[in-house]
């Protein structure tokens, strides 16, 4: 009997056991409610460009083969940054495949967009709760747990743990799964975007940069089509310093994904960091009708957020033209816009950086002391940008002699400082605080206290000197350094003034003021060869038809020097 009942405990362990084994193997499938909670976007997936979706050459390996061909367009849409109709291809091979567990892990690099501004609430539990379903699911490979463990380490924490720190935590985990995985280019060129994405913006060495550069370049000779290389150099390159390495790439994004408006628009990041303002204005022009035409196709109301993303880097092209007739058209274009889709920080910025730069580039005093910010915005969102248009007033009010007006916008002015360091912050805070320093110097240098004047504003071009403009902005509102050397000039100290405009060329080169400023301040103080030098430069880039009026002095100058 007792050897009876040992045969039968062993035959039901071994039934159990193969019990267990069998139900391992079955993939687990989330249930409809699951993907329901995560609200994703559907809809067809459109492209503004060539009709058979243009967008580069991908192959990334997944392991759901039935739905190949779709995973490429939704990784080549997610390399040019186009997260909508990303989320709306991942979210097309879900219905089609949910056991499919990399589509989950696309709905979180989606929602991540690691270069823009972070992720919002609504975002972060969209990508959180993807990951969670992602790693609920077994039928996978250890390879695609690693990616979705990586962007987990994102999402982790995201309500207790800052956004730079979860970016730093996600390159840490895409270098692991790069040393376990060395042959999967895939997760070298992710790899390379976590880099930068993690980037101290202080870090002059630009160490990371350098290390993304070097995982892209040994990439792209086999890959000379693929999307996220050429993209991502150039975004790893976005720096004075380093901006002629990625000038090849960015002459050829927009061939190799010209159904991408981002894509036609990126490689003005490169053009505008080396004052290539014909190339610039060509990129950015194709960008915005590309981004016209999305918004219709996709049904948005107003107008979608990459236009005005487009108009800022062409108003910004045509002031160093010299072009203010077709600046001005873009402008008066942009204040007749009353709904933008989404609104989010390229929408604010576009609508505090272009008139504030317009008037501030001209030198329009009157006009800067009278902006006005777009009405029916909610500005309270976007203290920074608020905080562009206060700088703007400020300066107008200065330069007019209107001190109150001054006062009261610099009391503005820190008060959006304030509330940048109650939001933790830092980045924008401290831009802020740069303009604080710039405001200040210009209101001592009213009150005829120049050396008190020029310590502030030396300070502010100094903390300015120290970190990187916003890598989704053209440039700072208006150099520092070049308006210390406006003070300079105003101060009759030329020879300085020539020293500051120069320094600020070698990191803003060829903009119209920075190249006039220069001409000017070595004509004061006799210097003819380089006034001769930077006139001619300003000449060389600037139409026959500006209507700037420094031009007519600068073409008499030439033709007194020529008798």
């Amino acid at each position: 009997m007792k050897k009876l009942c040992s045969t039968f405990k062993l035959l039901y362990s071994g039934l159990l056991l193969m019990h267990l084994i069998s139900c391992q193997d079955v993939p687990t499938v989330p249930d409809a409610g699951a993907i329901t909670t995560m609200n994703l976007k559907r809809g067809p997936v459109i492209s503004c460009g060539p009709l058979d979706q243009q967008l580069g050459e991908v192959d990334f390996k997944i392991s759901c083969s039935q739905v190949k061909n779709d995973f490429n367009l939704a990784i080549k849409f997610l390399h040019s940054f186009e997260y909508d109709e990303a989320e709306k291809s991942f979210a097309r091979i879900i219905d089609q495949q949910p056991g499919c567990a990399m589509a989950y892990w696309g709905v979180a690099m989606s929602n991540f967009h690691p270069l823009w501004t972070p992720p919002t609430e609504m975002e972060l539990k969209k990508g959180a709760r993807a990951i969670e379903i992602a790693q609920s699911i077994t039928q996978k490979s250890d390879r695609e747990g690693a990616y979705i463990n990586a962007i987990a380490t994102f999402y982790k924490d995201y309500n207790r743990v800052n956004h730079l720190t979860r970016c730093s935590n996600f390159e840490k985990a895409m270098d692991q799964l790069c040393l376990k995985y060395p042959n999967d280019q895939e997760a070298s060129i992710f790899h390379a975007l976590a880099l930068t994405a993690s980037a101290d913006p202080t870090d002059h060495t630009y160490a990371k940069q350098k290390k993304a550069g070097a995982l892209l370049n040994a990439l792209y000779p086999d890959e000379p089509l693929h999307p996220g290389i050429i993209h991502y150099l150039i975004h790893t390159y976005d720096y004075p310093e380093l901006a002629a390495l990625a000038l090849p790439a960015a002459r050829k994004y927009a061939l190799v994904a010209p159904s991408s408006a981002h894509a036609l628009h990126m490689p003005s990041h490169i053009f505008t960091r080396l004052g290539l303002w014909d190339e610039c204005i060509t990129s950015n022009i194709a960008s915005v009708a590309s981004a016209k035409c999305y918004a219709q196709s996709a049904g948005i109301k107003g107008h979608w957020d990459e236009e005005l993303h487009g108009l800022d880097y062409l108003v910004y092209a045509y002031l160093q033209k010299g072009e203010n007739n077709l600046a001005q058209q873009e402008c008066d274009y942009l204040d007749s816009i009353q709904e933008v889709n989404p609104v989010n920080f390229k929408v604010a910025y576009a609508f505090a950086a272009v008139p504030s730069r317009y008037l501030l580039e001209n030198k329009n005093w009157q006009g800067a002391a009278r902006l006005e910010s777009k009405k029916s915005f909610p500005w309270d969102q976007f203290p920074w940008q608020q905080a562009m248009i206060t700088f703007t007033r400020l300066l107008g009010a200065v330069h007019i002699g209107k001190m109150e007006e001054a006062k009261k916008e610099f009391s503005d002015l820190n008060h959006l400082h304030t509330k940048l360091i109650q939001l933790k912050d830092d980045y924008k805070a401290n831009q802020v605080l740069i303009q604080i320093k710039a405001a200040e110097a210009w209101m001592r240098f009213a009150e005829g206290k120049n050396e008190e004047a020029l310590q502030l504003m030396n300070l502010a071009a100094d903390m300015e000197d120290q970190t990187e403009k916003h890598p989704v902005t053209p440039g700072e509102l208006i150099p520092a350094r070049e308006l210390l050397g406006d003070m300079l000039l105003q101060m009759k100290q030329s020879d300085k003034g020539l020293q500051a405009y120069e320094a600020n060329l070698k990191k803003h080169p060829n903009r119209f003021n920075g190249l006039y400023g220069a001409g000017w301040a070595a004509e004061q103080s006799g210097n003819r060869e380089k006034a001769s030098l930077y006139y001619r430069q300003l000449l060389s880039i600037c139409d026959h038809g500006s209507t700037r009026l420094e031009l007519k002095s600068v073409k008499q100058y030439l033709r007194q020097q020529k008798s």
